[in-house]
């Protein structure tokens, strides 16, 4: 272990997903419980992974991005324990506390594969630890504190935009015709308002990440390619108001313009799992043809190396740390991001954000 720091050990909070069509049915169960979500939508989210094999592909890309990052943290001289620890499906968090505590581990840096603020992307996996915490027969003295969201890595930014330049090589950037689509996950628009310390941090974030990739694609291609933030998979009862507009609406839309050529940025998402597939590659493809447009979809972030670089960069800077600087910071502090139906306990978020 690494001497002098005040953590012995990290974890990559993960959502998580089935790895085998029998798991299918509990992961929903679980995933859905309390939300009061449609059992129309329930079936029809079951029916997309069945349709993919049963199988998601979240699980995998996570231990590939823990790897990345526990090589990162490594070379940058901090040999501590790490692991994938779940909400939804094994490895599960409790599971993975006790492991590393029986590693010796007694004080933990988390870190969510979610890099935006928000209720279901940041304090929901902060409830998360602090009920396994709590949990019976938890050794005593095991603390863990989360790293705040992460959007405004130059390195999100910069692995984005080279993987839409990459992916969009075909299309002309420059012409009137084409259009920039950032997608990202659409959730309750009260729990955007309430996203962050002072409110509405989720889109501020995820606007934040757009104007930066839209303004790197344009400094390669010596144009201002013209673009839209938008929406997709919600989940909750139609009575509810949730951001908009969704990607399918809106390509419906593009194409009753003089747009001919969209190519879709997923920046809501670090990896191509199962929303991503079937929501663009699958649905949103489908309604571009029938509109009569092209559509590029462009690949998640996932292991790029500008991305895993400046993640890996933040997490040996606190793993460095002498003493957690424990909030209140920017973000994950009292009310922050608050659980829109009722007040759990909650872990700490680590103060500095950069």
């Amino acid at each position: 272990m690494t001497t002098g720091s005040a953590y012995d050990g990290w974890m990559l909070l993960g959502f998580g997903g089935p790895e085998h069509p029998s798991e299918v049915a509990g992961f929903i169960e679980r995933v859905t419980a309390g939300r009061g979500i449609p059992q129309q939508r329930l079936a029809e989210v079951s029916a997309h992974y069945m349709a993919l094999g049963g199988v998601s592909p979240l699980n995998g890309q996570n231990r590939d991005l823990l790897k990345a990052l526990t090589r990162a943290v490594a070379d940058a001289g901090i040999a501590l324990p790490s692991a994938l620890a779940n909400r939804n499906s094994p490895p599960f968090i409790p599971d993975v506390l006790d492991d590393l505590a029986s590693q010796g581990c007694r004080r933990l840096l988390a870190v969510a594969t979610t890099p935006y603020a928000g209720y279901p992307s940041c304090r929901q996996y902060r409830e998360d630890l602090a009920a396994a915490l709590g949990q019976p027969g938890r050794p005593l003295g095991l603390s863990v504190v989360k790293l705040p969201p992460y959007a405004d890595l130059p390195g999100f930014v910069a692995a984005v935009a080279e993987l839409a330049l990459t992916a969009a090589v075909d299309l002309d950037l420059c012409a009137t015709t084409t259009r920039l689509v950032f997608t990202t996950h659409s959730i309750p628009a009260s729990a955007s308002a309430n996203s962050g310390p002072s409110g509405n941090a989720y889109l501020a974030q995820s606007r934040q990440v757009a104007t930066g990739v839209a303004a790197r694609i344009a400094a390669a291609t010596g144009h201002e390619t013209a673009w839209d933030l938008v929406f997709q998979s919600r989940s909750g009862p139609p009575a509810v108001p949730w951001l908009e507009p969704d990607v399918n609406d809106h390509l419906r839309l593009l194409a009753e313009s003089e747009v001919t050529d969209v190519v879709v940025v997923p920046i809501g998402f670090l990896s191509d799992h199962v929303e991503v597939i079937w929501d663009l590659d699958i649905q949103a493809k489908a309604t571009a043809d029938d509109a009569g447009l092209r559509l590029i979809r462009t690949p998640t972030v996932g292991t790029h190396p500008a991305f895993v670089a400046d993640l890996a960069e933040r997490i040996v800077a606190e793993l460095r740390a002498t003493s957690p600087a424990a909030g209140p910071g920017q973000f994950c502090f009292g009310d922050c991001c608050a659980n829109p139906r009722i007040p759990r306990p909650v872990v700490e978020g680590v103060a500095p954000c950069s």
